[in-house]
């Protein structure tokens, strides 16, 4: 397992925490400089872009290292993804990558260029990494078998819905429009959560999306946190006013993204999305 730090700064104190749980599933755990390095320049990087790009590349290409974890999110992977040499990571062979928040613009970048699932992780930098975002962690590298199923969330437009799942945070899906590695939600379920933005840049972030055409053709919504994002109630009206329109199925409050106790969830793979129930179903593991 290789961590990186393709985005922000990793603090120490939590990294020193972390490295003991991970080593204790019995892995080897190589720490890019990145991950170590004091902040750069600017300081909400982890280090220049083309030393992270770096970082990622050296550690895709290592072939001791079955696993990618990025140690936390922030803000830059962005800045980076045209610096990666992505026919030497195709070459290379297939790779697990985890990670959230930033990371998924790392995600949407793997998919496209390496067409591989990855895995929407809590990150071990990070104080939600607790107990259970640990355990769910492990299972979903180690025995994907045991998390065929996730529960939470309840129905704001009830049904059922089969499809690639896909998403993520959505600053950086909004953010993604008019890039290589922007995709679409056409016949996926999608993930989205966020934190710490208004409800009026939720507004805009989900108009932009709908009026890019990003939406066309999706077959179910699976919303997460929306932690220090505003009053819940104004959140619900927006995705009430700007979601629920589509007609798919459209489940609220799942649990996962920026908030305690959150589940890994692979990307990319095949899932039914049962508003009803609250539950998605993969049909086969991510990691087989």
């Amino acid at each position: 397992m290789a961590l990186v730090a393709p985005a922000g700064p990793v603090p120490a104190d939590l990294l020193e925490k972390a490295l003991p749980v991970l080593r204790g599933w019995g892995v080897e755990v190589r720490v890019g400089p990145c991950v170590r390095a004091s902040p750069g320049s600017p300081p909400y990087l982890s280090g220049p872009d083309a030393a992270r790009a770096a970082e990622l590349t050296e550690a895709w290409l290592d072939p001791g290292v079955r696993c990618v974890v990025a140690a936390r999110g922030g803000y830059g992977v962005q800045r980076m993804l045209e610096l990666v040499d992505w026919a030497a990571l195709r070459a290379a062979g297939p790779k697990v990558l985890a990670g959230s928040s930033d990371i998924t613009a790392l995600h949407r970048a793997v998919d496209v260029h390496l067409g591989l699932s990855t895995l929407f992780s809590p990150m071990p930098a990070s104080v939600l990494f607790d107990d259970f975002a640990v355990e769910h962690l492990r299972r979903s590298l180690f025995e994907p078998e045991r998390n065929l199923v996730v529960r939470g969330g309840s129905a704001l437009v009830p049904g059922r819905a089969s499809g690639r799942l896909t998403g993520g945070n959505l600053s950086l899906l909004a953010a993604g429009i008019g890039t290589p590695e922007q995709g679409s939600a056409r016949d996926a379920v999608v993930l989205l959560e966020d934190v710490t933005e208004s409800v009026y840049r939720l507004d805009r972030m989900l108009t932009q999306l709908l009026r890019s055409g990003w939406f066309s053709g999706v077959r179910g919504i699976v919303l997460g946190s929306w932690a220090a994002c505003g009053d819940a109630a104004d959140i619900r009206a927006l995705v009430v006013d700007r979601l629920v329109p589509l007609g798919v199925p459209l489940v609220e409050e799942f649990g996962f993204g920026h908030v305690a106790s959150s589940p890994t969830l692979p990307l990319g793979v095949p899932v039914t999305l049962d508003a009803d129930l609250g539950t998605l179903t993969f049909d086969s593991p991510a990691l087989t």
